[in-house]
């Protein structure tokens, strides 16, 4: 047995689980902020990290902890439905509940209330998530442009149509759109349910984002403060 300790905690626009990207470097324009435990708040710990564009987060599934584990689980994108071994997916529930995140370092930020934090592009966390360990991305080795991608979809596919009334532009920071429409264009939708008639909302930012989707076209519907 060994003894994880937890070095920090990211924070990001998603205080729920439903709406975040199904895997990171989807959306570029998500914006999180890494902030180290006390006692990682040494700068020499963080010397040469801003010389890698990208880096690897080790993380905790902290709202999927359970006891015990299967060695099946039901892919969303399978439609909730067929059964694949957990070491074939990146179901949450595992029987170690760790994730793996390739986030873009956007910058070092050393000289603030709780010392040094790292700004990062990409995440796809939930707000308040334990991380363990960070590493950097190195292209040469981690990159592998022939590789296959078995049963899940490939980036370009899911992609929908996003339209936000201009009203409802005016209800939420304009710094905070693009991120936005870039995550419904994800299709936050579990994939089993294909209803033009439901609205659905997601929390993000500080609001409550309601929207409809038919077909491949995405309206939001309303915006309000969470």
């Amino acid at each position: 047995m060994i003894s994880l300790k937890q070095i920090g905690v990211i924070r990001t626009d998603f205080p729920e689980k439903f709406g975040i990207p199904r895997q990171s470097g989807l959306v570029d324009e998500l914006r999180s902020t890494l902030v180290f435990e006390p006692e990682f708040r040494v700068p020499e710990a963080l010397r040469g990290i801003e010389q890698f564009s990208h880096l690897w987060l080790i993380w905790e599934f902290s709202k999927a902890v359970r006891e015990g584990w299967s060695p099946t689980v039901r892919p969303p994108r399978l439609g909730g439905n067929t059964r694949m071994g957990v070491f074939a997916t990146r179901s949450p529930f595992r029987p170690n509940p760790l994730g793996l995140s390739c986030v873009r370092l956007v910058g070092v930020e050393y000289d603030t209330p709780e010392g040094a934090v790292l700004h990062l592009a990409g995440a796809d966390i939930m707000d308040g998530t334990p991380v363990y360990d960070i590493k950097p991305y190195l292209p040469y080795v981690d990159s592998r442009p022939d590789a296959t991608n078995g049963f899940a979809l490939a980036q370009q596919e899911g992609v929908l149509n996003v339209a936000v009334p201009e009203k409802l532009c005016e209800q939420i920071p304009p710094e905070k759109l693009p991120a936005l429409k870039a995550v419904l264009a994800q299709d936050p939708r579990p994939q089993y349910i294909s209803d033009p008639e439901r609205e659905y909302t997601m929390s993000f930012a500080g609001y409550e984002i309601s929207f409809t989707v038919d077909g491949t076209d995405l309206t939001v519907t309303k915006i309000r403060n969470s």
